[in-house]
């Protein structure tokens, strides 16, 4: 189910975020990401870091390295894809994939790693969630990264 887009009030002033976003279906991900810049901008986050990749695939390999190498002063990585199903099961091999080895870093490196690479039916599909003003899956991921750094702000260690 869609959720409308609501600017939380959440701020995170001085705070630091990757995102990792891929090349392959540009038109999807540079949506998602403008609106991810522009909601951790709206929040007072410090510095927003952008790496591109050619495709979802690549994805995981730049967040474990910004996982291990900038761990201590992320508050956040933020993965956006886009992921269309063929007419053959690859796309399935690859969201797969993308989605266990995502899970892995965050949970190695205790980064908060959110996961917007998206597998969808179709073209159609992809405008709705990447492309709408009402529902945009890359302001609800920097909303997400942004709810998850002040939680493991609050926490020990």
């Amino acid at each position: 189910m869609l959720t409308r887009i609501s600017s939380k009030k959440t701020k995170m002033n001085g705070a630091r975020f990757a995102i990792v976003a891929s090349r392959y279906n540009a038109r999807y991900v540079d949506a998602m990401l403008r609106a991810a810049k522009a909601e951790l901008k709206r929040a007072g986050a410090s510095e927003v870091q952008v790496l591109r990749v050619p495709g979802a695939y690549e994805i995981p390999v730049v967040a474990a390295r910004l996982a291990r190498t900038q761990q201590a002063s992320l508050a956040g990585i933020i993965c956006l894809g886009v992921i269309l199903r063929g007419q053959t099961v690859h796309a399935d091999h690859i969201g797969r994939a993308v989605s266990q080895a995502l899970m892995e870093v965050q949970l190695t490196h205790e980064v908060p790693v959110i996961h917007e690479v998206l597998l969808l039916e179709n073209e159609e599909q992809a405008r709705v969630r990447c492309l709408g003003k009402k529902f945009n899956r890359g302001a609800e991921a920097a909303q997400t990264a942004l709810a998850m750094a002040k939680v493991m702000a609050q926490l020990p260690g």
